[in-house]
């Protein structure tokens, strides 16, 4: 059986998509039969072919910022995106260009800046930015009632901006959730209230970027920092006297030194690759180099780089196992599929394409809605 290595070893920029507006790409979903979506910094939902990257339409209708989007798991044709608007939207992706089949929301007050489907298609949870320089919450609603079906919020475990709320991809009742104010926050909401349901707060000792559930069962979860630190934390070691953290940095970059002295830039996010029982990390130059690094105890080893493809800063990526394909999207408005033993489609890379909306963006997550909040309240960060 071929390694993850050498699967690697040989990827190569197979296809190349781009929309023909200037935009950022900032999140990509893949669906199982064939579909994968694009979330766009014009506030706009691009769906393509996953073989091919053709273009098969998109939708419209958030009028802020996405964070994030996801397909359902049982549901194939249905689509999640969420915003900085207040709402979480479900589209027919049967349907490119129709109005949202359902719409989620909460309190006007609020702007989400993260959102997460649970494994069995049941339940949709949200994270606000900060409420009134005070509170931030989780919202919970019932994603199989029409019209949204608010269940309630948890007020009380977060102080900032929760940056990610990830499901368990097994357990339909375990969330992890990250901030702004550092902490990493385990719940089982089998248990119910707020305080109940929460089983253990880690502080990843800085601003909390990204969260990914990861290791032989999923027992372990990957925190990426905003400030390029890494925490590795083993989750099965909960009911033992054993240390939690499995890996510690505060400065992640530092740990893979690339060609001719170089470092990497930034950490774009984690994912466990189930088939190879690996978790990798991918991290990037701002030049659009990409570095594909395994992580475990030792932390980073350098698996890959990928040059040639993206010519600005990498913000999404994904590993289809079924197709043994890499995609990728940046700031360069490309989406790229990178396959292994596929010849070079060019070797120049294409200029960025940079809007004015685009531009708002800051290179963070948690600054994405910079537009949001100055629309809203009129004040600077």
């Amino acid at each position: 059986m071929e390694s993850l290595e050498e699967k690697l070893g040989g990827l190569s920029v197979a296809r190349r998509s781009r929309p023909e507006e200037p935009t950022y790409l900032l999140h990509v979903a893949l669906q199982p039969s064939g579909l994968l979506a694009a979330s766009c910094s014009s506030f706009t939902l691009h769906l393509h072919d996953r073989d091919t990257l053709s273009p098969l339409g998109e939708y419209r209708g958030h009028g802020a910022p996405l964070c994030g989007l996801t397909f359902a798991h049982a549901s194939a044709h249905l689509l999640y995106s969420s915003s900085a608007d207040g709402t979480v939207r479900a589209w027919d992706a049967r349907r490119p260009g129709t109005d949202a089949v359902q719409m989620f929301r909460s309190d006007a007050s609020h702007s989400f800046c993260s959102f997460d489907l649970n494994c069995s298609d049941t339940l949709l949870c949200a994270g606000t930015e900060q409420v009134d320089d005070e509170d931030s919450f989780l919202v919970f609603w019932d994603a199989r009632k029409a019209g949204g079906g608010l269940l309630g919020v948890y007020s009380e475990s977060h102080s900032d901006d929760i940056t990610q709320v990830c499901f368990h991809p097994r357990d339909k009742d375990r969330l992890a959730s990250g901030s702004t104010d550092g902490l990493v926050n385990i719940f089982d909401l089998s248990r119910g209230g707020e305080e109940d349901a929460l089983l253990l707060t880690c502080n990843s000792d800085s601003s909390a970027g990204s969260v990914c559930w990861s290791g032989p069962g999923y027992t372990q979860l990957l925190c990426l920092s905003h400030d390029e630190g890494l925490q590795l934390w083993d989750l099965g070691q909960l009911d033992t006297d054993e240390p939690l953290t499995v890996f510690s940095s505060s400065d992640a970059r530092s740990l893979t030194p690339l060609a001719g002295g170089r470092s990497l830039d930034y950490l774009v996010g984690g994912q466990w690759l189930e088939e190879a029982q690996k978790l990798v990390v991918v991290g990037g130059t701002n030049s659009g180099d990409l570095h594909l690094m395994e992580c475990d105890n030792r932390g980073l080893g350098l698996l890959r780089s990928l040059e040639g493809g993206h010519a600005a800063t990498v913000r999404c990526f994904l590993w289809d196992g079924a197709g043994q394909a890499l995609v990728t999207g940046g700031e360069d408005a490309q989406l790229l599929l990178w396959k292994p033993g596929r010849k070079q489609l060019t070797s120049e890379k294409t200029e960025p394409m940079k809007s004015e909306s685009a531009l708002k963006l800051q290179s963070r997550p948690h600054k994405k809605h910079r537009y949001h909040r100055e629309k809203k309240g009129g004040k600077n960060d």
